[in-house]
């Protein structure tokens, strides 16, 4: 069965090669205009993705993905013809999956569905799988805020549990150096994304202390980390 990707897009010379490219690549497309009609088909048939776009005649984009996040856990990825940093850094802590800034090539976008569908895996054996993977891995004492990798307990700052804690909320999301400033950090003022990364570092080592062949964060160039698959 082809999965069935929603295409939210109220420039319909857009929507069509984009529907085309994915059509080619195997998808079946289904294309909206409006955030009511993307609302309502969402309700009848969620679909495998979300293709959509922030600004739509009828609301934002980003008003959309905080609502599906709300009650699907539903891949998402975001289309806008602005470039500035914070429009990426806003979606991304929404909960959406990737970003893509007009103009842009449809195969592109193809691609990046198909690479998204496979990172988070579309049928729910896969998810289950990828849950049982992590589950054997990591066991995770909230109370006494310690975090075992393989059974071995790790020996973690306050920081680096909190990002680590962070990082596990999200299985296979890239959290950006935002969320994860906010949640290890808080408000203090002197802490950056320069503090977020030497951090991520040390807390690599750790991980790769206790399990030297697996690689268990992610680095995603200029948006964040994940933890991996």
């Amino acid at each position: 069965m082809q999965a069935r990707i929603l295409l939210v897009e109220d420039e319909d010379a857009i929507a069509d090669t984009l529907a085309y490219a994915l059509r080619t690549d195997g998808f079946a497309t289904e294309h909206v205009r409006l955030l009511s009609q993307a609302r309502a088909s969402l309700r009848a048939h969620p679909p495998a993705l979300m293709v959509l776009d922030v600004g739509l005649p009828d609301g934002s984009g980003f008003d959309l993905c905080r609502e599906v996040r709300q009650t699907l856990d539903l891949p998402i990825i975001m289309l806008t013809a602005r470039s500035e940093e914070v429009d990426r850094v806003v979606g991304l802590e929404l909960g959406a999956d990737d970003y893509v800034v007009k103009p842009f090539s449809p195969r592109e976008l193809s691609l990046r569905v198909r690479t998204v569908l496979r990172r988070l895996g579309t049928t729910k054996a896969g998810a289950a799988l990828a849950a049982t993977v992590q589950a054997q891995r990591f066991a995770m004492d909230a109370s006494a805020q310690r975090i075992a990798l393989c059974g071995v307990p790790l020996t973690l700052t306050r920081r680096e549990y909190l990002l680590l804690k962070t990082l596990l909320a999200k299985p296979q999301r890239i959290c950006s150096r935002e969320l994860l400033l906010d949640a290890a950090w808080g408000t203090d003022a002197e802490s950056g994304d320069r503090t977020v990364d030497t951090h991520i570092k040390t807390l690599r080592a750790k991980l790769k202390a206790v399990r030297p062949d697996l690689e268990l964060i992610e680095t995603h160039r200029g948006l964040g980390y994940s933890i991996a698959g």
